[in-house]
């Protein structure tokens, strides 16, 4: 039986240096558009990677954009799950047109949404004082979600903005409110997704096209994020890296 192994990339299979103070024994694996080095495999990392090879097609899932993901350097053979579930990447690297004409549709619906919780989140930053401003984020050709970051790095503001501004656009039940959307938060990243857009969603799609190219198969979803944990739960078995967002949700509910 074949074995599939849907992973997350950032803060599961790498991270910054940032994240892993201590470590000594990093190796540089994903690059910014300078060609410097921004993320890093661990050993103990490298030796998890190597293992699941062996066994396991690895599909990567991931938030990052094409041209991100273009910029890790790891040996990756099937399908790619980009931008939170928006692009499928064929094996050859291609888009998966027949993908992409189902969530331009979608994105389609979504957008004035989008562009309606940038521009309050924006009016909200300009009278706190706050450095943040929001962006609708596209990767090709189309607009997936709005995003926010703070320049400084304080989460407590990304809080505010989250509790002042989000919260109650997404609890408005008209055709101006935030119904068909939510929000994730991880790190200094707040990101406001419809819910069309979503990794289990993409993953059901793969795992659609694998079960007719291979018969049944088997699964594994892992993951740091609470972002990850729908798709994750879509599969047969689940792996959850230690430390992690998800992992402290997983110990709190015990």
């Amino acid at each position: 039986m074949k074995t599939f192994l849907f992973v997350d990339l950032d803060d599961t299979l790498f991270q910054t240096p940032i994240k892993v103070p201590n470590a000594t024994d990093l190796e540089p694996v994903a690059y910014l558009r300078s060609g410097d080095p921004i993320s890093y495999t661990t050993a103990k990392q490298r030796a998890l990677f190597a293992m699941f090879s062996r066994d396991m097609t690895l599909i990567p899932t991931t938030a990052r954009n094409h041209d991100a993901m273009s910029r890790v350097d790891l040996p990756f053979s099937s399908y790619t799950i980009i931008d939170f579930g928006g692009v499928v990447l064929k094996p050859d690297g291609s888009v998966d047109e027949a993908w992409a004409e189902i969530i331009r549709s979608d994105m389609a619906q979504a957008v004035d949404g989008l562009n309606t919780i940038k521009l309050l989140i924006d009016e909200y930053a300009v009278a706190q004082g706050l450095k943040a401003r929001a962006r609708v984020v596209e990767d090709c050709a189309t607009p997936f979600y709005t995003l926010v970051k703070d320049p400084d790095k304080q989460a407590s503001h990304l809080e505010k903005i989250e509790r002042e501004v989000v919260l109650p656009w997404l609890a408005t039940p008209d055709e101006v409110g935030g119904k068909d959307f939510n929000v994730h938060r991880n790190a200094n990243n707040l990101a406001i997704l419809p819910n069309t857009l979503n990794k289990a969603r993409a993953v059901a799609y793969v795992r659609q096209k694998l079960e007719a190219e291979h018969g049944e198969i088997l699964t594994f979803g892992m993951g740091d994020s609470t972002s990850d944990a729908r798709f994750m739960a879509s599969c047969d078995y689940t792996i959850i890296p230690k430390g992690t967002q998800l992992a402290g949700h997983t110990v709190e509910s015990l």
